[in-house]
């Protein structure tokens, strides 16, 4: 694709590497078969195609709107086109420079600015996010069915180990996974634990910097990695041999900190250390040797979600399927495996229309199978599956922790 940007904004880290994106684009359309939003709206705007046009009108200085706005913000930044694009193009960082640009240029409906901020003000927080869910977990029984559903119930997390291992690994925290589903990464330290593997929580981790990061808050996205690189350095400087995380989508975003840093150069060489040893739960349990876990795992099946932010973010297709199933979990089949839930971070709050739709979608295939339990690999998918499920829904860890248990 042939661009003309401006030279001020070819000098930047962010028109150069939009420029060099969009010139590895074709104009193929393989990615509109795998678009969500695309398959259910039809509009080729709201495909990563159109997309791309309207992000490269954007940056070579061409007028827009609040239809470009809303088009940009219906894009649920799943990345199946990266998966299906022959070309290797970088959509979700085209995506992320054009939303940042899009925002100097178009100011939102009041309303929306409101959300978006309160979003910003909440969700990275682990103390704020879970008093607002207290309260509303405290209200849950008076409340309308159709908000009821969106308050997840109250989860308590077993013991952590206290052993201390020689090995070491730093298990990321997060920010909403704490208080809404707690257990999770209780579970993983547990199953490390048998493993011989310790698992460390420095003070001071928090949010991974995605939420701001897909709100077009750049800097503020910067500063919770910094934040983050900051707590977890002297612990990697003392021989911690991984950043591990269970949330699929947090995990997505620390790999790319090595990239989103790269200017900075404070932290540069720090970030790019980090992204090289952050690895997802699902890589760790598939190069170790699990027979020491010793499972005595229920014959009920299980419907596996695999989030987008593990298989096409993380390039990690069937990796939680194949250590499921080498345990002996029955899996049952799921159509389209590769589309996504709705959740997509804030989206199934700022589109939820489309993202009920996305959920009904997921749900049909993820229950046609009969299973007793649906296991996904990312809190959000996590949260937004149990709105609607008829079965129980869980971190895949869990399962394996209490089939370990037993």
């Amino acid at each position: 694709m042939q661009t003309a940007f401006p030279e001020k904004l070819l000098a930047t880290a962010d028109g150069e590497e939009a420029n060099r994106i969009l010139r590895s684009c074709v104009h193929c359309g393989f990615c509109t078969a795998t678009c969500p939003t695309y398959q259910l709206l039809g509009d080729e705007l709201d495909g990563p195609r159109g997309r791309i046009y309207l992000i490269k009108q954007l940056l070579e200085g061409e007028p827009v709107s609040r239809i470009t706005q809303r088009h940009l913000d219906r894009c649920l930044g799943c990345r199946a086109c990266e998966t299906t694009c022959p070309s290797g193009v970088n959509y979700h960082r085209l995506l992320d420079i054009g939303r940042i640009h899009l925002g100097m240029n178009v100011d939102r409906a009041p309303l929306q600015a409101l959300i978006h901020r309160g979003l910003r003000l909440i969700l990275p927080y682990t103390n704020r996010f879970g008093m607002l869910l207290r309260i509303g977990q405290a209200l849950r029984p008076l409340l309308p069915s159709g908000i009821k559903t969106k308050v997840p119930l109250k989860r308590t997390a077993g013991p952590r180990p206290t052993i201390a291992h020689k090995r070491r690994m730093i298990l990321f925290e997060g920010c909403a996974q704490p208080a809404a589903a707690p257990n999770t990464n209780a579970a993983a330290a547990r199953v490390l634990d048998r493993l011989c593997i310790s698992t460390l929580n420095p003070q001071g981790q928090g949010c991974c910097g995605a939420v701001s990061q897909h709100l077009a808050a750049e800097d503020e996205a910067l500063a919770f990695m910094r934040r983050n690189i900051d707590a977890w350095w002297p612990h990697i400087e003392a021989g911690a041999e991984a950043v591990l995380i269970t949330a699929s989508g947090c995990g997505s975003t620390v790999k790319e900190y090595g990239h989103l840093l790269r200017t900075d150069p404070q932290y540069a060489e720090k970030a790019r250390r980090v992204s090289e040893i952050t690895f997802d739960l699902a890589e760790i349990l598939a190069r170790e040797d699990l027979r020491s876990l010793s499972l005595d795992i229920r014959r009920q099946p299980v419907g596996y979600h695999s989030p987008c932010s593990l298989q096409h973010g993380q390039q990690l297709a069937g990796v939680v399927e194949g250590i499921l199933r080498s345990l002996g979990f029955e899996l049952t089949p799921v159509a389209d495996s590769h589309l996504c839930c709705g959740s997509a971070g804030t989206y199934s709050i700022l589109q939820p229309t489309i993202s009920r739709q996305l959920l009904a979608n997921k749900l049909a295939a993820l229950q046609a199978g009969a299973p007793a339990v649906i296991a996904t690999a990312n809190i959000g998918c996590q949260l937004h599956l149990e709105t609607q499920a008829k079965v129980p829904v869980m971190h895949w860890i869990e399962l394996v922790d209490e089939a370990m248990s037993g």
